[in-house]
C-alpha cells in the first residue's frame, strides 16, 4: 500500500505509513482479520485505515453521462425489482462517478451512512468493480457518527469495516473516522478541524457558491421517520446553517451522542445517491416524493436534501409502494 499524499502534513504522513492496517481492537465483536501489531494512534483527528481489495462495474448500467449533472436534473428516481437489482445499479453508478472525479480531479471524496447503506454497496467488492476502480483516489468520511468506540456494534466505522472497506485496497491514509476518544463535542470540532485542512490541501473540494465543502459523492440512507444523517425530525440542529460538523447528545435513536454533517456540507455535494430500500421507508417516500404529508405537517428532514448537483433515489418496489 502506498501512504497518504505528501500534501499532508509532516505528522498525518508518519501516521499513515504507520496505519497500514488497523489498530488492534480486542473486543471480540471485531475478530475479523484485523492485524494485532499496529498500535493505535491519535492526532488532532483519527484516521483509520483498513486494508481491502478488489471490484467491478456492473451490467444494468446508464453510464456516466446519463447520471444528472447539476445544470441536466435536480432530482432522479431509480425503482427496482429487487435489491439485488438496486445494489448492481448503485455499483455501477458510484463505479462511473469514481472514475469520472479520478480522472478529472485526481481524488475522489465519497461519504459514506450507516444503517442498510453498507449492504447495498455490496456489489463494488465483487468483479467486475474491485478490480477495475481505482482504490488509490478515494477518500472515505462519513456523514454521522455514533460517539462510541470502533469496536462496537454501533458504530458506523465498524459497520462500513466488516461489510465494505475490509474488502478494498483504499490506501491507508485515506479513511477519515472520527476521534472516538473525545466527547461527542470535541469529535465533531476534530472532525470539522480534519476537513478544513483538507479543503486546504484541496483533497476535498469547495463550493464556489456555499464556501462549505463539496463533497463528490455523497451516500446517504434514510430512517423511516424521514432522518438523515443523524439530523432528525423536529430537532434544532435540522436548522444549524454556519457549522460543517455539529453533535448531538439526545438523539431519540440510541445511542444519543453522535456527530453529523449540517445540511449546508450536505446540501453542497456534487453527486447525492439516496440509498432508502424497504416497506419501512414506504410512508417517508411517499412525502418526500409523492406529495403527502408527515403526520405532523412538519417537514421531513429529508426533504431538505437539495444538492447542489444531483439526487439520485434509489429504490426497492417496497419503498417506493406508496407512490
Amino acid at each position: 500500500m502506498a501512504s497518504a499524499s505528501p500534501s499532508l502534513p509532516s505528522t498525518l504522513r508518519m501516521l499513515s505509513s504507520t496505519l497500514r492496517r488497523p489498530p488492534k481492537i480486542s473486543s471480540p465483536l471485531l475478530s475479523l482479520s484485523l492485524p494485532s501489531k499496529t498500535p493505535a494512534l491519535s492526532l488532532r483527528f483519527t484516521q483509520i485505515f483498513s486494508g481491502v481489495s478488489g471490484l467491478h462495474p456492473t451490467k444494468k448500467h446508464l453510464g456516466l453521462r446519463a447520471l444528472a449533472s447539476a445544470t441536466d436534473m435536480a432530482s432522479e428516481k431509480r425503482v427496482f425489482d429487487s435489491g439485488e437489482d438496486l445494489a448492481v445499479s448503485l455499483a455501477k453508478y458510484t463505479a462511473d462517478l469514481s472514475d469520472h472525479f479520478a480522472k478529472n480531479r485526481g481524488a475522489f471524496t465519497v461519504v459514506l451512512s450507516g444503517g442498510s447503506l453498507i449492504k447495498c454497496l455490496r456489489k463494488l467488492v465483487e468483479p467486475p468493480y474491485v478490480d477495475s476502480i481505482d482504490w488509490s483516489k478515494w477518500h472515505v468520511f462519513w456523514v454521522d457518527e455514533r460517539v462510541v468506540p470502533k469496536d462496537h456494534v454501533d458504530s458506523n466505522y465498524k459497520l462500513a469495516y466488516d461489510g465494505f472497506l475490509s474488502q478494498v485496497p483504499i490506501l491507508p491514509g485515506h479513511v477519515y473516522a472520527i476521534n472516538d476518544a473525545l466527547s461527542a463535542e470535541g469529535a465533531a470540532e476534530d472532525y470539522e478541524t480534519c476537513l478544513k485542512h483538507l479543503v486546504n490541501t484541496k483533497v476535498v473540494d469547495v463550493s464556489a457558491a456555499s464556501g462549505f465543502p463539496k463533497f463528490d459523492l455523497m451516500l446517504l440512507g434514510m430512517g423511516p421517520d424521514g432522518h438523515v444523517a443523524s439530523l432528525f425530525p423536529g430537532h434544532p440542529l435540522l436548522n444549524e446553517s454556519q457549522k460543517w460538523v455539529t453533535y448531538i447528545k439526545d438523539s431519540p435513536k440510541p445511542p444519543p451522542e453522535r456527530i453529523t454533517f449540517t445540511f449546508p456540507v450536505i446540501n453542497s455535494s456534487a453527486y447525492i445517491a439516496l440509498v432508502a430500500p424497504g416497506a419501512s421507508k414506504a410512508d417517508a417516500v411517499y412525502t418526500a416524493l409523492g406529495g403527502g404529508s408527515s403526520q405532523n405537517s412538519e417537514t421531513l428532514p429529508v426533504q431538505r436534501v437539495a444538492p447542489e448537483g444531483a439526487l439520485t433515489w434509489f429504490l426497492d418496489k417496497d419503498a417506493a409502494s406508496k407512490l
